[in-house]
């Protein structure tokens, strides 16, 4: 008994501290080992696009005008978006990219609001009026209305760097990319007792996985602010299942390559609270876990080993993490009871382990009235975590919708 429960307390154990930090560890040391061919193949990149760069101008407009850039449709997918959908179509046309390559396309979602008027106001070249059928139904009519050569994707909140197309295709300059995304960079909305949100902490170590993966072999993820794909490429998914996660390892599956463009970036406010950010993890684990279950993820068909690693670590076992940590809890609490009363080594050691995943949930505790950095930080830790387990009991228990609305804070 004692054997079996703590072989469960240290695999458990094991597993968590594999998926949260071991595992970025291992890709730094990786993408260390292979630095050297890394860096040729980034400075050969450079010379073939260094006419891309300010002093490069007249190669860059000779090669426009040979029509060597593609044709872009950005599409911004948006629901009741009246209160920013201007600024984000603005910022669409001041992108920097010829204005006979692109063409803006917002597909409104259902809308009740005047989001369509002034969508078209602001310039818009195509404004889709759809009935209501979530984000990726909306996505889906606004790709089968475009003939661009690459479909550009954006949230309606989402503002990019003027450079951040141009470099965002460049990625397709290489034949084996069939997606590729930007860096998002979240903003704090808000100051004072509401703005206790550490997404941006983790979002920051997140992007630095991302870049690691995008090395190595192929990202397990992307983000719904900024990415890209040829059209050819497009996959049609269920509606539940959100391009984020199930864009990446299909292109994999098909034999492309998804690809991290750090330097192509976009600003998007954060949740203020770090209750609200609970609530919008719950939401999206809702449709991660459909994902995880019903749309290939666990199928290791078409991975290759190292791509099935990183699926593994980065995505399967940080979903487990909450479960993870409840075996750990529970088998330390029996091995405590069972060490009760004697002496040594092994009951000192039970007595820690408890000792600090009791502390780490004082810690979230004290986080909702102390607004210490250390104490947020546990606290959205302990909820962002409890939130993957949450979203699979609501999955399980009544479905997931394939709309939503916006996270508070966010517009």
């Amino acid at each position: 008994m004692r054997l079996a429960l703590e072989i469960v307390f240290w695999v458990c154990a094991a597993l968590i501290l594999w998926t949260q930090l071991g595992y970025g560890l291992a890709l730094w040391i990786a993408a260390s080992v292979s630095g050297g061919r890394g860096a040729r193949d980034k400075r050969g990149a450079r010379d073939k696009r260094g006419a891309q760069g300010t002093h490069g101008a007249p190669a860059r407009a000779a090669r426009e005008a040979r029509g060597a850039l593609p044709t872009v449709s950005l599409i911004i997918a948006a629901h009741d978006e009246e209160a920013v959908i201007a600024e984000k179509v603005a910022n669409a046309l001041a992108l920097d990219y010829p204005r006979n390559l692109l063409e803006v396309v917002v597909a409104c979602d259902g809308c009740e609001d005047r989001t369509a008027a002034r969508a078209r106001a602001a310039g818009a070249d195509v404004v889709l009026e759809l009935p209501r059928g979530g984000k990726i139904r909306a996505q889906d009519a606004a790709v089968a209305r475009s003939r661009a050569q690459i479909v550009a994707f954006s949230d309606a909140n989402s503002l990019w760097r003027p450079d951040a197309l141009r470099l965002l295709v460049g990625a397709f300059a290489d034949p084996r990319v069939g997606y590729a995304c930007g860096q998002v960079r979240f903003t704090q909305p808000a100051t004072g007792a509401a703005a206790t949100n550490q997404e941006g902490a983790y979002w920051r170590y997140e992007m630095a996985l991302r870049g690691y993966e995008s090395l190595l072999a192929s990202i397990t993820a992307g983000n719904g602010a900024i990415y890209a794909t040829r059209r050819e490429d497009y996959i049609v998914v269920d509606p539940v299942m959100g391009h984020d996660l199930s864009f990446p390892f299909n292109m994999v599956k098909r034999g492309r390559r998804a690809v991290y463009v750090p330097q192509a970036l976009a600003a998007e406010k954060m949740v203020p609270s770090i209750e609200g950010e609970r609530q919008r993890k719950r939401r999206m684990m809702a449709h991660t876990w459909a994902i995880v279950f019903r749309g290939g993820l666990l199928s290791p068909r078409g991975y290759g080993l190292r791509y099935g690693v990183m699926i593994l670590s980065h995505r399967v076992l940080r979903y487990l993490t909450p479960f993870l940590h409840m075996l750990a809890l529970a088998s330390n609490v029996a091995l405590v009871a069972l060490y009760a009363g004697q002496a040594g080594g092994g009951a000192t050691l039970y007595d820690v382990t408890l000792a600090l995943q009791l502390a780490l949930v004082a810690a979230a505790a004290l986080g909702g009235a102390v607004r210490w950095r250390a104490l947020l930080i546990a606290r959205y830790y302990v909820l962002t975590t409890a939130s993957l387990a949450a979203g699979l009991w609501d999955w399980l228990r009544h479905g997931v919708a394939a709309s939503w609305e916006a996270a508070e804070g966010t517009r």
